[in-house]
């Protein structure tokens, strides 16, 4: 028995409180985050258990179905653009292959998904057969596509093995209101545009597509740097089997690795010789700063000890004064030291004789004028004697 339950959403500023109800009774109550003009949308039908949020992926198709007790009415991009009561999202579908999934495509689901103020949308993702019957061999198989579509944010529902063009019985199946494709006429299976028949019933909605990135790009940029991702992946480990690499391909591109390797331990050494000088620079600048700064303090120094003005010329001046006074003036004895006696065991000696004048020898000249008085005195004693 399937049980149904009354969902009321309650926006305040950038948050919603969404409060589920079953008979009467609040069975849940939570509070998310919803990006500015997205409304945070959950199907009415919806089981027990079953409660989607940011964390789950999406459901697939076949886990459920539209079974709203309120009958699927047409409606009209201007009624679905002034908004609808909860129980009756705008149903948009969006198909496609989303082989290689990147951005490009989830900006095209968020465009898709904030179309209306209240949007369920489901995803068609067509399998491998039909792809490669109609476009051309994929990289990525239809459970990795299918799986890649569920875990986007924007996705509500993934409806597998989708039908490469929509019939009216499609869209009445699963009560599609709209179809969000970008508006370039898509040609396929022998039509021009394969959305032509949904533009002119009025249900188609265009979206943008972003321009720089598509899967054909990314595969683009594969092939032109086919030997770079042939290299790297024989590196990390993969068999010239497993990448359909040729025998001698398989030793070029291992000869490629090793001179590779060995350009980039030359590099790193290089960088680290580099760095080795940039360091010896810095210590020997450092040094020679150093040094420099030794030597004017040195010669500073010098220079006040020894220079014309400095502190050894005044000490030097200083001792020779010192000395000469000295030598000038002799240090006197001091006045209160003991006379000198004479011993009493010893007599005096006896008076020298008074010494005559003949005997009295006159000192030697200490210059030629006391010499010549000297000899004139002589001269005159002896004519005196005579």
């Amino acid at each position: 028995m399937k049980k149904f339950f009354i969902i009321i959403i309650r926006k305040r500023g950038q948050s919603s409180l969404i409060s589920v109800y079953h008979r009467s009774k609040m069975v849940k109550q939570r509070r998310v985050r919803v990006n500015p003009g997205c409304a945070a949308v959950t199907p009415l039908c919806c089981r027990r258990g079953s409660w989607k949020t940011l964390t789950e992926p999406a459901i697939f198709a076949a886990e459920t179905s539209c079974d709203c007790r309120a009958p699927h009415e047409k409606l009209s991009i201007t009624q679905a653009c002034r908004g609808t009561p909860v129980d009756r999202p705008v149903r948009v579908y969006a198909d496609g292959i989303f082989d290689l999934f990147h951005s490009g495509h989830a900006r095209a689901l968020m465009q898709a998904k904030n179309l209306f103020p209240n949007t369920y949308l489901i995803v068609g993702v067509c399998s491998d057969e039909l792809t490669h019957k109609y476009k051309g061999f994929t990289v990525m198989t239809e459970h990795e596509r299918y799986e890649a579509l569920r875990h986007c944010r924007y996705v509500d529902e993934v409806l597998r093995d989708a039908p490469w063009t929509l019939t009216p019985e499609f869209l009445e199946k699963h009560k599609i209101d709209f179809v969000a494709h970008d508006d370039i006429p898509y040609s396929s299976a022998g039509s021009e545009d394969v959305y032509k028949h949904i533009k002119e019933a009025g249900m188609f909605v265009p979206t943008q597509r972003t321009e720089g990135i598509s899967t054909s790009d990314i595969i683009t940029r594969i092939v032109r740097d086919y030997d770079v991702y042939a290299r790297r992946n024989l590196q990390r480990g993969y068999t010239a089997k497993e990448l359909n690499v040729s025998y001698i391909n398989e030793k070029k591109y291992r000869l490629q690795n090793q001179v590779d390797r060995m350009k980039e331990k030359v590099r790193n050494v290089e960088e680290k010789s580099k760095h080795f000088v940039y360091r010896v620079e810095e210590k020997s600048h450092d040094l020679i700063q150093k040094w420099e700064e030794k030597s004017r303090e040195f010669i500073g120094n010098f220079l006040e000890l020894f220079g014309p003005d400095g502190t050894w010329k005044q000490v030097f001046q200083e001792r020779s004064g010192r000395m000469l006074s000295y030598a000038l003036s002799p240090r006197e004895s001091p006045c209160n030291s003991p006379p000198r006696e004479l011993s009493p065991l010893r007599s005096p000696s006896p008076p020298s004789p008074p010494a005559r004048w003949y005997n009295a020898r006159p000192s030697p000249p200490t210059s030629p004028k006391g010499a010549s008085a000297s000899m004139s005195s002589m001269s005159e004693g002896d004519e005196d004697e005579k």
